[in-house]
């Protein structure tokens, strides 16, 4: 007989029963199946066991091996210990669905001579007719829950596969049926709609937080319970919208897997994200989204591209450099790094430098990038300047007929606070004033919406005033817009601003160095297809803000007959400048003749001076200043004149000459014209002698 198999030695011990539901579902509404696994227990006394422990800490818990049952594995240290006469299940897959902690069970009683008890027999497992049953029933489990999850997946497959599987809706979504269905609150609604219009205006999902937290605005997020409540939005909440087709009006499906992790702690079971290429479904048009899908997949894809990677040119940032995240190199195709330098760190620097921070490998190319961005800004303002003048107008039209979305938004905030003051009044209006428990707490929740009230209306109040005045003249706009490199070059134009308009006309800019021409090679890539190749001198180090090569070479003259302090002024006389656009000084003109190694003016010991302005020169030949100089300008005489407005400087040895000596006797011999007249002009009257 069947119960030949329970020994004395077994009825000694206590025996276990386990009782287990797959899922808390399972817990709530099957209760026949629990009860009929508690009924074991009446098995169990059957047999002839008196001391039974019930061991249903699992509930809820599935059998398959991929989460931590305690109930489990707390019988299986009982029977580990001994003290285990039988263990029992309404079924024996209720121990488990997975091959390991099946054999394990199996292999504890079979070593304690423990008996294995379920509604139809009992096994020995020390008896090898019932370890090798044993065995398959638990192989049999284990492809069963294989086939049920198959199955169950396949059908769900298919129906999301149509398009039809709806399991949850983002906010600004409800289910109906087996579709979605805008949600019909239309301060959710605009409030959803004006993430997607900040993000395409600003350019950046980071931008448009910045712009809801500079105006305090909420944005509804959905609770658990299935409710919108409306909080202080993060970057989080607004990439999760742009990122998720539902609101372009496109159904999709199997955008994420699980992806099991083992720890200390047991599995654990966490979600990845997949590349758009292996979702399950993406069917678009499939609902009415709050977007069209060709928008929402533009705003997507600029907003990925702000990722600054190899593929992407990255977020327009606030400094001066046009050309960061553009520009790559043509040695190694990389993208060029870049770094600001100068005093105040505004001067941007182009360098190949990926090579050397990854591989420690030399650098590619390295040159400054002021002049390689005044020349995009030419090319680019000569592009765009015959449209210049029809895009402003059509942008004052946009922006005359544009809403105040601020405005709207903390309208409907004031619509809904008051209609929250509404609620709460008429709910304390309903309470009876003698319980006083209910009417406080009633009236303390009225007195709270009257002060959201308050806020939202300073709020409104505080923006209208701070509205700007009436619109741009649309005659000064068509002169400003004639006038395009005053507009571009403006202090108040915001450098992304620039390379927003830079990227959307210049796909990428490919740069080398040619080391014998010592020129900076750019090749221009637009987006209409069009290459165009750029050459530009490349500058030294510190070269841009030095002093003018006219300037030094003035100097070295005038230095043969002033110093310092009489050259200053005579350049500032000449509307010259530094290399930093500062007038001239003493100092400054000493610290210029340091770097270049230009000698200073010292007075000759003896007085012999070697070189003479005018006035000296003048009177060492004893003529007349004006006819030396008119003398020096027709060319009769060998002379120096550095500046238009400055002095002239003659040689000593220049006056010693036979030219010098004829000027001075032409001077005595006419002393009217003592220049006399030169020697190509013609005569008007023939002679009559």
């Amino acid at each position: 007989m069947i119960t030949d198999k329970v020994r004395p030695h077994h009825l000694e011990r206590k025996a276990l029963l386990y009782v287990r539901q797959s899922s808390a579902h399972q817990v709530l509404h099957n209760r026949e199946s629990s009860a009929l696994q508690y009924a074991m227990r009446d098995r169990l006394t059957a047999l002839g066991w008196s001391e039974i422990e019930v061991i249903d800490d699992d509930l809820g818990r599935s059998a398959a091996g991929g989460v931590q049952r305690a109930g489990f594995e707390r019988m299986v240290a009982e029977v580990c210990l001994g003290k285990v006469g039988a263990v029992c299940a309404r079924e024996v897959s209720r121990f488990a669905r997975n091959s390991r902690d099946w054999q394990q069970l199996i292999e504890m009683c079979r070593v304690v001579d423990t008996v294995l008890v379920d509604q139809e027999t009992i096994y020995a497992p020390r008896h090898g007719n019932d370890r090798l049953l044993l065995g398959l029933k638990g192989s049999l489990n284990e492809y069963e829950l294989d086939l049920l999850r198959q199955r169950s997946l396949s059908a769900r497959y298919e129906k999301a596969r149509r398009g039809e599987l709806v399991v949850s809706a983002p906010v600004g979504f409800v289910k109906a049926g087996d579709r979605y269905e805008k949600d019909p609150d239309r301060r959710v609604q605009e409030a959803i709609t004006l993430v997607f219009d900040k993000v395409q205006e600003l350019g950046s999902a980071r931008q448009a937080l910045c712009w809801f937290h500079e105006h305090d605005l909420d944005l509804p997020v959905k609770q658990n319970n299935g409710d919108a409540t409306w909080r202080r939005p993060n970057y989080a909440t607004i990439h999760r919208m742009i990122d998720n087709p539902i609101y372009g009006g496109a159904y999709a499906y199997g955008k994420t897997a699980a992806a099991s992790g083992y720890s200390a702690d047991g599995v654990s079971v966490q979600k990845r994200r997949k590349a758009r290429t292996d979702w399950l479904a993406l069917i678009p048009n499939a609902h009415e989204g709050y977007v069209s899908w060709e928008r929402a997949e533009a705003i997507r894809k600029m907003v990925s591209s702000n990722v600054p990677t190899g593929r992407h040119h990255g977020a327009p940032k606030h400094g001066d450099a046009l050309l960061a995240g553009l520009i790559r190199c043509n040695r190694c195709g990389r993208k060029l790094t870049l770094k600001y330098t100068g005093a105040k760190h505004g001067i941007p620097r182009y360098s190949c430098s990926r090579a050397w921070m990854d591989n420690g490998a030399p650098h590619c190319i390295a040159f400054g990038g002021l002049r390689v961005d005044d020349a995009i800004e030419n090319a680019l303002l000569t592009v765009v300047g015959p449209g210049a003048i029809a895009a402003a107008t059509a942008a004052e039209k946009e922006a005359g007929q544009r809403r105040d979305q601020v405005r709207e938004a903390l309208g409907r905030d004031l619509e809904a606070a008051r209609y929250a003051v509404d609620r709460a009044f008429r709910q304390y209006d309903a309470a009876d004033p003698a319980n006083r428990l209910v009417a406080g707490e009633l009236e303390a929740r009225w007195n709270r919406a009257l002060t959201h009230v308050a806020e939202v209306e300073a709020k409104i109040a505080g923006h209208d005033a701070t509205m700007p005045a009436a619109a741009v003249d649309p005659l000064a706009l068509g002169l400003l817009a004639s006038n395009l490199k005053a507009v571009w070059f403006a202090p108040t134009t915001d450098a992304r601003l620039k390379k927003r308009i830079v990227r959307t006309i210049i796909h990428e800019v490919v740069a080398d160095i040619d080391d014998a021409a010592a020129e900076i090679v750019l090749v221009v890539h637009w987006i209409g297809g069009v290459h165009s190749e750029m050459r530009l001198p490349k500058r030294r180090r510190g070269q841009r803000n030095s002093t003018s090569a006219d300037v030094i070479t003035a100097v070295r003259q005038l230095v043969l007959i002033a110093n310092d302090d009489l050259i200053a002024g005579i350049l500032n006389r000449n509307g010259l400048k530094s290399g930093n656009g500062n007038r001239w000084t003493r100092e400054r003109v000493t610290s210029m003749r340091s770097n270049y190694r230009i000698p200073v003016f010292k007075p000759a010991e003896d007085g012999i001076e070697p070189w003479l302005n005018l006035s000296n020169a003048a009177k060492l030949l004893q003529i007349a200043p004006k006819t030396l100089r008119l003398a020096a300008e027709a060319g009769e005489i060998e002379a120096i004149h550095p500046l238009p407005d400055g002095p002239w400087v003659f040689a000593r040895a220049a006056l010693a000459t036979s030219a010098a000596r004829s000027i001075a006797e032409r001077a005595r011999q006419n002393p009217r014209y003592p220049a006399g007249s030169h020697p190509d002009q013609q005569n008007l009257f023939s002679s009559t002698t």
